[in-house]
């Protein structure tokens, strides 16, 4: 797997995690690590590109649910109980974490999971990031 990363200037700078290769058991951990460092860092507005990733298995998933917590934690806006009631209501998407570019088996795990309560896919860059 290979990963990269690029800040993108909208209306909040986006830090866009660009992944090549299966997200599965085998190879999470090192985006896990990989985005880690970024929210240490200081990011606090990801898009992951997935248009190269084939498949994602439940390691994947939870890579993203992780990340999905851990920025809602940072932020203040919601209590978690208001999170949780917004998002089974499905008036709840992350201002912090989008998609972008996932394949059709990605995306039938990601929905079947029901992460699409939550997160926002995207298949253009410039609107993506203009959702921010």
């Amino acid at each position: 797997m290979e990963i990269k990363s690029s800040v993108e200037n909208g209306r909040v700078p986006v830090t866009v995690v660009t992944v090549w290769g299966n997200v599965d058991t085998n190879s999470f951990e090192p985006l896990m690590s990989f985005v880690q460092k970024l929210i240490d860092g200081g990011a606090r507005h990801f898009l992951l590109d997935l248009e190269k990733v084939p498949y994602m298995g439940s390691a994947g998933l939870r890579v993203m649910n992780s990340m999905f917590n851990q920025l809602r934690a940072l932020s203040s806006d919601m209590s978690e109980d208001d999170v949780l009631n917004a998002v089974n209501e499905g008036t709840y998407k992350s201002p912090y974490l989008k998609l972008l570019n996932m394949s059709t088996q990605s995306r039938v795990a990601f929905e079947t999971a029901g992460f699409d309560m939550f997160l926002e896919t995207h298949i253009d860059l410039k609107a993506a990031i203009e959702s921010f």
